[in-house]
C-alpha cells in the first residue's frame, strides 16, 4: 500500500466517524423517520428544528422523488424544508435535491486531527473566555449573541451592539430557550464557551460532544466587537473543553472561505465540504 492509499483511507475513516456522528446527534431530542434513503430528524419539544439527511448504510440511488416525499412530510409538520449532508460522501444527493427545487449551500468541512495540538485561549482577543455553567449569569448573552452575529453575517465590523444584545436577552427571556440549553449542560450535551466584557458576552460558541467526537457549533461574535481575534479565542477555549472530557475528533462547519482560513490559524484543515440544502428565498 502506498502512502497515498494510506491517506486516502484514513480520511475515509475520518468521514465515516463525522458521518455517523451527524446522524447520532440529533438523535438526543428528536424522534427519527425513515424514508428509506433519507432519514428526517423531528424535534421533540421546543428547540431549534432539526433536518432530514442520508440515511446511515444506503447503499443505493437517491432521486429528486425522494427528496420531495421529505419535503412534502417536513411542510405537513410545519417545519424548516431542510438537508444536511457531506459532499464526498453522498455525491449524487445534490443533483436530486436541486432537481427537487431546493438551493444548495457549500461550507467547508474542518477537522482538528486527535495529534494536532491544543490551541491557548489567551492568545487571542485580549477579552477573558471561560466555559459558562448552567448558573453562569452570563448565560442568557452567551445564547443571544451569536444569533446577532448571524444577522449580519460576515467578518466586517457591523451595527449590532451593547443595546441590541440587551434588547436580544430580554426578547428571548421566558420562551425557555436558555432552559433548555442548561438542561444540555448538566446531561453533558453542550458545553458553551464566552469572550466576557462588563459581565456581558462579546462571541460564544457551543460544542456538543458524543463519545470521542464533538462538533464546534454556533461560534458568533457581537458585530461591534468584530476583528479582535474573539471567535478564535471561544474556539480555541471549546477544542480544549472537548478534549478535557476525552473528545478526541474535533470538527466545524466554516461559513465561507474566508472564516475557514481563520480557523486554520488554529490547526484545523479542511476535510470535505458540508452541504446544506433549503427553499430559494
Amino acid at each position: 500500500m502506498t502512502f497515498v492509499d494510506l491517506d486516502d483511507r484514513r480520511e475515509r475513516v475520518l468521514l465515516d466517524l463525522l458521518e455517523r456522528y451527524y446522524d447520532a446527534v440529533p438523535r438526543h431530542g428528536a424522534r427519527v423517520e425513515d424514508f428509506a434513503a433519507l432519514t428526517l430528524f423531528v424535534r421533540e419539544g421546543e428547540g431549534w428544528p432539526f433536518y432530514a439527511r442520508p440515511a446511515r448504510q444506503w447503499s443505493g440511488t437517491v432521486s429528486a422523488a425522494d427528496v420531495t416525499r421529505v419535503r412534502v412530510r417536513q411542510r405537513e409538520l410545519g417545519i424548516p424544508e431542510s438537508f444536511e449532508w457531506i459532499a464526498e460522501t453522498t455525491p449524487a444527493l445534490r443533483d436530486a435535491v436541486e432537481e427537487s427545487g431546493l438551493v444548495v449551500h457549500e461550507h467547508p468541512l474542518m477537522v482538528l486531527d486527535p495529534d494536532a495540538p491544543t490551541p491557548i485561549a489567551d492568545g487571542f482577543g485580549g477579552v477573558p473566555v471561560r466555559i459558562v455553567g448552567p448558573d453562569d449569569p452570563v448565560l442568557p448573552s452567551a445564547l443571544a449573541v451569536p444569533h446577532l452575529a448571524f444577522a449580519e453575517p460576515g467578518t466586517r465590523i457591523g451595527m449590532a451592539g451593547a443595546a441590541e444584545l440587551a434588547e436580544s436577552v430580554r426578547a428571548r427571556a421566558g420562551n425557555g430557550s436558555v432552559e433548555r440549553v442548561v438542561a444540555r449542560i448538566r446531561a453533558g450535551l453542550t458545553a458553551v464557551a464566552a469572550a466576557v466584557e462588563d459581565g456581558t458576552a462579546l462571541c460564544a460558541g457551543q460544542h456538543q460532544p458524543v463519545g470521542a467526537v464533538s462538533e464546534i457549533v454556533g461560534v458568533g461574535t457581537l458585530p461591534t466587537a468584530r476583528r479582535r481575534g474573539l471567535a478564535l479565542a471561544v474556539t480555541a477555549a471549546l477544542v480544549a473543553d472537548a478534549r478535557s472530557q476525552g473528545v478526541e475528533t474535533v470538527f466545524l462547519s466554516a461559513s465561507d472561505d474566508d472564516v475557514a482560513r481563520i480557523y486554520s490559524r488554529l490547526g484545523f484543515r479542511r476535510i470535505a465540504t458540508a452541504l446544506i440544502a433549503e427553499p430559494a428565498e
